[in-house]
């Protein structure tokens, strides 16, 4: 057997692939589902404690100030369970985003090689061209679960949504088919560079880190964690944007933060309306709790999807000696 399909063999198989990248999202989600919520929380706050208007503009919803504060604060008055608030349609969206991004990012990738010859392109050209095409079919495949998830998230005490089924045919009888889509635009155009920039570090620097001996063979990991924090960073605004168009609507003043601004217009205004009012501050409003929680995130799901490729893989050569 050719070198190029030694290595095919060991990517594993599409259903394969599938199923390491489901199960990689299902735990990564988990762990870091409590960083989530505080995220959102703080992300959807037009305003912080050192903000001279605090007084006349936080009526109405809690002030937050850094990420161990609003833990404790979440804590308290909603109870440990407010930190898996929006769990369920997480859990969903990232099983489903991480099963159609890695097979969307292997077929990318074989497709370039059979259009274009692997080798043809640089490895991280050909690695963020793969990724940047998985990130946008994963986020609008699974878009109505990520609006979903954010507004479980914002909602504080006074329930917006009382369950999962009730919240889609609420959404679907108020806001229409649209409103599931709400903040798609800033959405894609977030996930492109980022699922790019993401997979063209995490390619470049994977092969150098899993040549040292690092502890539990982690190397995988590290790579995900800086590829991760480094297109965050970059990518962060408009994540931002995507969070506050997706409560817009008729619950817009329900959540747990009722005065969240209305914003009209496109994403260009929405992010030029955001820097009049509160400044490029206001636009990295969560970016700390987001590297936080970007790091272990990124390196659990890579660190469980190349355990899970290679446990799955070794099951179907199995099968295959046995018959």
């Amino acid at each position: 057997m050719s070198l190029k399909g030694e290595r095919l063999k060991d990517e594993g198989s599409r259903l394969q692939v599938t199923a390491a990248g489901a199960t990689a999202g299902l735990i990564s989600r988990f762990v870091i589902a409590p960083l989530d919520v505080v995220k959102i929380r703080l992300q959807l706050q037009h305003h912080s404690l050192s903000d001279p208007l605090t007084h006349a503009d936080a009526r109405g919803g809690p002030v937050y100030k850094g990420t161990l504060p609003t833990l404790r604060h979440i804590v308290r008055t909603e109870g440990v369970t407010g930190l898996w608030k929006g769990n369920v349609p997480a859990e969903l969206l990232y099983v489903c985003y991480s099963a159609v991004q890695f097979t969307t990012y292997r077929s990318a990738t074989l497709l370039l090689h059979s259009g274009l010859g692997e080798g043809a392109i640089p490895a991280p050209a050909e690695s963020f061209v793969a990724g940047a095409v998985a990130g946008a079919a994963a986020t609008a495949a699974t878009y109505p679960l990520d609006l979903l998830r954010t507004r479980f998230a914002a909602q504080g005490n006074d329930r917006v949504y009382t369950g999962l089924l009730r919240a889609v045919r609420q959404i679907a009888r108020e806001e229409g088919f649209r409103g599931f889509f709400r903040g798609l635009a800033p959405g894609l155009a977030q996930i492109v560079p980022f699922m790019g920039v993401f997979f063209a570090v995490y390619e470049t620097l994977r092969p150098a880190l899993s040549q040292l001996d690092l502890p539990f063979s982690s190397g995988g990991a590290v790579a995900g964690t800086i590829a991760s924090v480094t297109a965050k960073t970059g990518t962060f605004p408009l994540d931002l944007v995507r969070k506050r168009v997706q409560v817009q609507g008729p619950t817009r003043g329900r959540y747990v933060h009722k005065n969240i601004p209305e914003y009209a217009g496109g994403m260009v205004n929405i992010v030029r309306t955001i820097l009049r009012r509160e400044g490029v501050r206001g636009l990295y409003r969560g970016l700390t709790v987001s590297l936080f929680k970007a790091a272990p995130a990124s390196a659990v799901t890579m660190w469980t999807y190349e355990r899970a490729l290679k446990l799955y893989t070794s099951f179907g050569e199995r099968r295959v000696e046995d018959l």
